[in-house]
């Protein structure tokens, strides 16, 4: 494999000094002189027609400076999925109907926000309930109220997939088995709410400033609500503490800081508590999952049927996609010859379920990942060799969804079996002790053009100075998972610079190339970092030229940048500094400035994805019998994200990842009654600490991908998925309790080993 002098180094994070100084600047840190601070009003109730809004009391409040309702805004509903319109389903404030409770009503901006909250409260609206329903089983009942007029049946998205013959496979099979799963809603829990802060111009264009991880999307959608151009509306990404899928849409706030602003001239800033966030933010979808698998005596799979009805609450969000995405993952990781499946997402009277880290797949796999070891136990077999047996390999076809280019999967298998020391360990635990398999497959970023834009998926703006330094503008959003830092090394090794080299600009509509998808689906290091690459080759390209003009017209050499030079490859002693060519370059073009453009739209490499991530992990459990309770001792990783960028920032990656699947695995959940989010607050929402995080081993599997810029793939999410799986298969090991309904709590622990004994 190629070696690297930049990329695959344990380089610091852009960001870090200012983070780790206090510097970084968030959007609710920014202040502009006469802000106006806004308030959102929400529903009390979770479905009612709203018969009449009284906003009198609040405009007459000392201080208020605007009241809206939904009355007082461009009626154009709006959603991500903009190449369907019926998918788009909400305004920015509630029309005529409120789905859920803490669904927004009005918006008041005041000049504190003690006299926001005040307003706020003097609104007087007037409901007429409506029924109620709060899971699948309520909602697609015969004679259930349609919670959107459009979709009788509450059914909004339909999606299936079939190859094979399903059925044939199994009547052939050896061994079927059937289970029913059932896994939860779970909070980003992102440490920074989400805020917006919207400036009028003279001009009359808007400049948002908002905690988003995708500028280009809120751009288009906000334009599109306030009745604007997309170039009149300007949107920055400040510092952004956090996102996991929950800032990727067009929210209420920021449309009512932008709309605000117009209307009163003054900047408007909405900042969100964590009460807010938790009551009414969105959330990894709750799922019921049907799965039936086929399998010959030898552990060959031979068929899967797949039906999975997702809870998406009150809006379709970014439900469709996970729709979409959960028949994907269905048929993902093993090689399944006959393969069905049916999603459908399903609305309720609940807050709406939307994208999170993993898209879909913590759920598929879950199941999936489960099933495999119960197959395995009932086929006499080690879960480490039936995976091997079945498990996906380069060249592989999925149809309808992609062709298996790169895949480390098998080796992944093998070496966390290595680290873990599994065979032993499987059979020789004390009492009360068990190690457990997961294993994932992810997508490097999507190809489906959902959003319907014209531009390419990524762009990259080089400009390259005399000075030998460079300036990269990306709008690709670095929302804490490190991706300037890996744009910069990326570069860096392109141009044969070193990172202090490079400046970068990014996430800002208005100076940045159009246009980014922003930061979802582990796109960013695939999609991001080839149009830099593309960039970066230009700028080369016209290097090379004026150093071949200048050093012999008659020979032909193959050139590169390496160490601050460009130079013949292999020949230092004709190197000649960086900037001197540049500067050699603008004067042979009268002055002309070095800039190059890059972009990236994945090839026809299938439906999906022009890539695909794999791993697998373990995990070592210590189950105390008497009281439920569940310590997770040990996780052992192996991964296959292709050429490692950074680490560093990797290592970070699975941290985090691990982190969120503790939590989905054993504590986190939300506490709801008729609707209402009871445990609004850390205290009560019971995330996992730094305090709760078990020793873990990593190893990096050694691929290169071919559609990655010099070889690298998503690395960010696929690993949320294998760690819930691989806990609950541990504590199967050291109980006999089999969790099929998420999470593992001691409850269902203590209540199934009673029933055992």
């Amino acid at each position: 494999m190629e070696q690297f002098s930049i990329v695959g180094k344990d380089v610091p994070r852009n960001d870090a000094v200012a983070k780790a100084r206090g510097a970084a600047v968030y959007t609710d840190d920014m202040t502009l002189p006469g802000m106006l601070f806004g308030q959102i009003l929400r529903s009390p109730v979770p479905h009612a027609r709203i018969i009449n809004i009284d906003t009198s009391k609040a405009k007459a409040l000392p201080g208020v400076k605007s009241v809206i309702t939904g009355k007082d805004i461009p009626k154009v509903k709006y959603g991500n999925w903009r190449l369907f319109a019926d998918t788009q389903d909400e305004y920015a404030l509630a029309v005529d109907k409120v789905r859920f409770i803490g669904d927004e009503v009005a918006a008041v901006a005041a000049v504190d926000k003690e006299t926001a909250q005040e307003a706020v409260q003097l609104i007087q609206v007037e409901y007429e309930a409506l029924e109620g329903l709060y899971d699948i089983d309520a909602s697609t009942k015969e004679g259930a109220p349609a919670i959107h007029d459009y979709c009788p049946g509450n059914v909004s998205v339909n999606r299936k997939i079939e190859y094979g013959d399903v059925e044939k496979g199994f009547a052939e099979s050896d061994y079927v088995r059937e289970d029913t799963f059932k896994v939860h809603a779970v909070s980003h829990a992102y440490l920074e709410p989400c805020s917006a802060l919207a400036q009028l111009d003279l001009d009359g264009r808007i400049t948002l400033w908002t905690s988003t991880q995708v500028p280009y999307i809120v751009q288009c959608l906000l334009a599109s609500t306030l009745g604007m151009r997309e170039n009149d509306v300007r949107v920055v990404k400040p510092f952004v503490g956090g996102g996991f899928g929950g800032k990727m849409e067009l929210r209420t706030w920021e449309f009512c800081a932008a709309f605000m602003a117009k209307q009163t001239g003054r900047p408007v800033k909405f900042t969100l508590t964590r009460e807010e966030e938790f009551l009414t933010g969105r959330r990894r979808h709750p799922m019921t999952l049907h799965s039936k698998v086929g399998f010959k005596k030898d552990g060959s799979l031979v068929a899967k049927d797949l039906r999975i009805i997702l809870d998406g609450g009150a809006y379709n969000a970014m439900g469709p996609t996970a729709t979409f995405l959960c028949g994907n993952f269905g048929a993902m990781l093993y090689r399944y010859p006959n393969y069905r499946f049916h999603g459908q997402h399903v609305y309720t009277n609940k807050p709406p379920a939307s994208a999170m880290r993993g898209f879909g797949a913590p759920q598929s796999l879950y199941a999936s990942e489960i099933q495999m070891n119960m197959a395995a136990e009932a086929l006499g077999m080690d879960p480490v060799d039936l995976r091997l047996k079945n498990a996906q390999v380069s060249g592989d076809k999925i149809p309808d969804v992609a062709t298996i280019s790169s895949c480390g999967f098998k080796e992944s298998i093998e070496r966390v079996a290595e680290m873990s020391d599994w065979k032993r360990r499987r059979k020789e635990l004390k009492p009360g002790q068990g190690i457990g398999i997961g294993c994932y497959s992810f997508i490097s970023g999507g190809v489906f053009n959902w959003f319907n834009t014209q531009y390419p998926f990524s762009a990259a703006e080089v400009r390259a100075f005399s000075d030998g330094t460079v300036h990269l503008l990306s709008m690709a959003s670095d929302i804490g998972q490190g991706c300037d830092t890996a744009m910069k090394q990326i570069l860096a090794e392109e141009l044969g610079l070193q990172m202090g080299d490079i400046r970068i600009t990014s996430a800002d509509t208005a100076t940045t190339p159009q246009a980014d998808l922003g930061a979802w689906g582990s796109r960013v290091t695939l999609m991001a970092g080839n149009a830099v690459v593309d960039a970066a080759r230009k700028i080369k390209e016209q290097l090379f030229g004026a150093l071949s003009a200048r050093l012999n017209a008659n020979v032909i050499y193959e050139m590169e940048c390496k160490n601050g030079m460009v130079q013949p490859k292999n020949r230092p002693k004709k190197a000649i500094p960086f900037g001197d060519v540049v500067a050699m370059v603008q004067k042979s073009k009268r002055g002309e400035p070095l800039i190059a453009h890059g972009y990236y739209t994945p090839r026809d490499k299938g439906l999906v994805t022009p890539a695909f991530g794999f791993g697998a992990q373990a995990a070592l459990v210590e189950v105390d019998r008497e009281t439920g309770k569940v310590e997770v001792k040990q996780m052992w990783t192996a991964h296959d994200c292709g050429t490692v960028i950074n680490p560093r920032g990797v290592e970070g990656q699975l941290a985090g990842s691990i982190q969120m699947g503790l939590g989905y695995a054993l504590s986190e959940q939300f506490v709801m009654q008729d609707g209402k989010t009871l445990n609004t607050n850390f205290l009560d929402y019971k995330m996992p600490t730094a305090m709760d995080m078990p020793p873990s081993a990593v190893e990096h599997i050694d691929t290169y991908e071919p559609e990655g810029p010099m070889g690298a793939k998503e690395c960010g999410e696929g690993l949320a998925s294998p760690t819930a799986p691989a806990i609950s298969d541990a504590v199967y090991h050291a109980t006999g309790y089999c969790c099929k309904d998420l999470p593992i709590t001691p409850e269902k622990i203590i209540k199934s080993m009673e029933e055992g004994a």
